[in-house]
């Protein structure tokens, strides 16, 4: 099973961005981007945040109700 690990080599070091799975010993392979794609990683990791939306967005009432457009099939 391969695992995809965001990370920054900086200084002869590698840091990673993200936890690991749990695992005793594995070969791992490094894939080096070009500078900007360590700037887009960034600012994914900056995105919204968890509540930051509340009161901006209503679910209707009748959200969980069959669509019309499907009876026929029902």
């Amino acid at each position: 099973m391969y695992t995809a690990i965001n990370g920054i080599y900086e200084n002869g070091q590698f840091t990673l961005t993200e936890t690991p799975p749990a695992v005793k010993k594995s070969k791992v392979v490094i894939l080096f981007l070009e500078e900007q794609g360590i700037d887009q990683s960034i600012k994914k990791r900056s995105g919204v945040k968890l509540g930051s939306l509340e009161g901006k967005y209503q679910i209707p009432e009748d959200f969980n109700e069959p669509l019309d457009d499907l009876t026929e099939y029902m």
